[in-house]
């Protein structure tokens, strides 16, 4: 649908009010440990000192117990209380794995922490046969998960907010913001407490109290930001939500009426939509470089898998076999549960292909095939361990080389120029080289600037029989803000024909004091290993 065929948004506004309750009922439910549902729970958090109600159920509720009510104060009227600690971070992930699940409905899902969730749900509610039949379902679905969840629609994220605490279930027209929400109390705008406060003082006691007065006011006496969000709520204009993730380019998706559990329905699925994905880009010349397959099952877990290309992906085969790779190669295997009942492929990022000519020049093809084989390995072992190295240009050995990823610098690794070898000449670095110098004990050198005699390298002493060098390695004391030392290569030889590559850290009577400030022995280390 166009964006000059939609007036206004549509938000839905999801409110978990006891999600850290329902987060632990159900994790002991899964643990099949057998809690009494009747028993009064409470889930408390230190505030200013003290233990208050974080979350209850609704057992607690019916007590008379509240949120922000002293945990002494709540076993003095409950003594059975279970009290369990508060787990933020634990809450934040199972209100990111809901708002996973709620991608099915529209892939623009916002957080409206700490318990809420923001759908905009315009332009894709007839597919789900309306807004009220959407909403029931969704909330239907929660329900079913073990969730108490609130929730209501309308054109901002602000009055869908209010709606959620004050009128669960309401679907407000566009343009009756204002009315929906006129009757409620100030402090259901979510507004700072302080703020609240001092508009019931001055006897807006309700929205529409508050509504009635003229909007310059408003802002003098309670600030720019409120007087927006009290704009928001009734209607006149509104704030875009944030999405957590971008949206793709293209989306293709397959639900089922039976849930699906089989290896081969599911490997069936995702061709049939990578054919569908692929004809959908080639009608704009775009190929895939990033796809994204969702598994979305039945008690509302979402399993999600990435593959990458080094170039753009035109054909569904290519598609299909990488994601086989990748779901065979998978360390935790894709458990269906009681089946997926939706499945979505989606190209999260894809480019313009550019149409070469590849009958005549056999390096299009070989690097084809290459680019092929890095994006199979990629798939199965994931493509950070999948490496190219390109030069740089630097003299500092450990910083030569830069190793990158294959699948995005491919072209640059077949074209980086590396320095020639000297032919008839030994070579001047290592076959190879240490991530980091290993130290070695030098008893005594030559100084200034002499080899050494004889070192030892782990526990083995090393008579030097022949040496070449030094070659002296200054820092780029524009970077490193002169706190690495000047380096004396050497390519060493020992008695027994082992070859090393060591270095002098620092410049003796220049780089390298005691703590008198006199001139002190440098550090030997070896940096590398000759064939």
């Amino acid at each position: 649908m166009s964006a000059s065929s939609v007036s206004r948004r549509r938000i839905l506004s999801l409110w978990l009010p006891r999600l850290p309750i329902d987060r632990i009922q159900r994790f002991f439910n899964s643990a099949g440990l057998g809690k009494n549902n009747n028993d009064p729970s409470i889930v408390v958090i230190k505030d200013v000192n003290a233990l208050v109600i974080h979350a209850l159920n609704e057992v607690a509720e019916r007590l008379g117990l509240y949120i922000g009510q002293p945990l002494a104060n709540a076993r003095a009227m409950c003594p059975d209380l279970k009290v369990f600690d508060a787990d933020v971070v634990a809450d934040a992930k199972t209100l990111s794995d809901i708002a996973d699940w709620c991608d099915r409905f529209t892939p623009l899902v916002a957080l409206d922490a700490p318990h809420g969730l923001f759908l905009d749900i315009t332009g894709c509610a007839h597919l789900f046969g309306g807004e009220a039949a959407l909403l029931q379902t969704l909330v239907r679905a929660l329900a079913r998960q073990g969730f108490a969840v609130s929730a209501a629609i309308a054109g901002t994220s602000v009055c869908a907010r209010t709606l959620t605490r004050q009128a669960t279930g309401s679907i407000v027209a566009d343009g009756g913001e204002a009315a929906a929400i006129d009757r409620f109390p100030v402090s259901a705008l979510g507004a700072d407490e302080a703020i609240t406060t001092g508009l019931r003082r001055a006897g807006l006691k309700t929205i529409g109290d508050v509504a009635s007065r003229s909007a310059s006011e408003i802002t003098a006496r309670f600030g720019a930001r409120f007087s927006t969000l009290l704009a928001h709520a009734l209607g006149q204009g509104d704030a875009p939500i944030s999405p957590r993730k971008p949206l793709p380019d293209y989306i293709v998706e397959k639900r089922f009426a039976e849930p699906i559990a089989t290896d081969t329905m599911i490997a069936m699925t995702l061709s049939r939509l990578a054919d569908t994905l692929i004809a959908a880009m080639e009608k704009q010349g775009k190929g895939a470089r990033r796809l994204e397959a969702a598994f979305f099952r039945t008690d509302g877990v979402v399993r999600a898998i990435m593959v990458e290309t080094g170039r753009p992906v035109t054909r569904s085969a290519v598609v299909d076999r990488l994601f086989r790779e990748r779901l065979d190669a998978l360390a935790d295997p894709l458990d269906p549960g009681f089946g997926f009942d939706m499945v979505r492929l989606s190209a999260s990022r894809t480019e313009i292909v550019v149409q070469e000519q590849r009958d005549l020049d056999a390096h299009v093809h070989d690097s084809d095939e290459l680019a092929a084989l890095i994006d199979r390995i990629a798939a199965r072992i994931g493509g950070k361990r999948v490496v190219v190295h390109l030069p740089q240009n630097t003299h500092i050995p450990e910083q030569a080389v830069l190793a990158a990823s294959a699948q995005h610098h491919l072209t640059a690794a077949m074209q980086a120029e590396w320095p020639a070898r000297a032919e008839s000449e030994p070579p001047l670095r290592p076959l190879r080289l240490f991530d980091q110098p290993e130290p070695v004990t030098v008893p005594f050198a030559t100084v200034p600037d002499g080899p050494p005699h004889q070192f030892t390298w782990r526990r083995a002493k090393h008579a030097v029989v022949r040496v070449e060098g030094p070659e002296r390695i200054a820092m780029e004391w524009w970077r490193q803000d002169g706190k690495q030392l000047t380096r004396d290569y050497f390519r060493i030889e020992d008695a027994e024909g082992l070859r090393f590559w060591i270095f002098r850290d620092g410049l003796y009577e220049g780089e390298v004091f005691d703590a008198d400030g006199k001139p002190a022995s440098p550090n030997w280390y070896v940096h590398g290993l000759f064939a």
